[in-house]
């Protein structure tokens, strides 16, 4: 996927999103766009932080797992740490929580309101080493026009 992909998808998260106050049903249309324009993926997601742990919320892809603790696994490490989790191999991620066996490259980005983690979008791919720089570069972008758009 190139930047112009990415560019694409930011403007139509701003124009999808312009004025949508509600999360769940923004994060259930987000992760449908997601799942529509990228390809090699198999789970795209939302993890929303409740206390100490991350709960899941609207996601496209097979049965997940329900709760994650802070700082545990890909999800809660990036929640956690506050930063871009880009894993090229799961399996050698230490920690990592095997929801679905057919992952094997995953991306986590941290969604924030007024610079606080309040979920985590995890993007998984049954492929390899599936995101690179420019997939979190423009992911993150990506997002963060989701986050103009509910937040600002």
């Amino acid at each position: 996927m190139t930047s112009v992909c990415y560019d694409t998808l930011v403007r139509q998260t701003e124009a999808l999103f312009a004025g949508e106050d509600n999360l769940i049903a923004a994060m259930a249309n987000f992760s449908a766009l997601i799942n529509d324009h990228l390809d090699d993926l198999n789970w795209v997601g939302f993890y929303l932080v409740e206390g100490e742990q991350l709960i899941l919320g609207p996601f496209q892809g097979k049965v997940a797992c329900t709760r994650i603790p802070m700082g545990k696994g890909v999800c809660g490490t990036a929640a956690q740490t506050n930063s871009t989790q880009r894993v090229a191999d799961v399996h050698q991620f230490e920690g990592h929580i095997a929801c679905d066996s057919a992952s094997n490259s995953e991306i986590v980005i941290p969604m924030r309101c007024n610079g606080e983690v309040i979920a985590v979008l995890d993007i998984d791919s049954p492929s390899l080493s599936r995101f690179d720089e420019a997939d979190q570069i423009g992911l993150e972008l990506v997002l963060k026009s989701l986050e103009n758009a509910l937040f600002a």
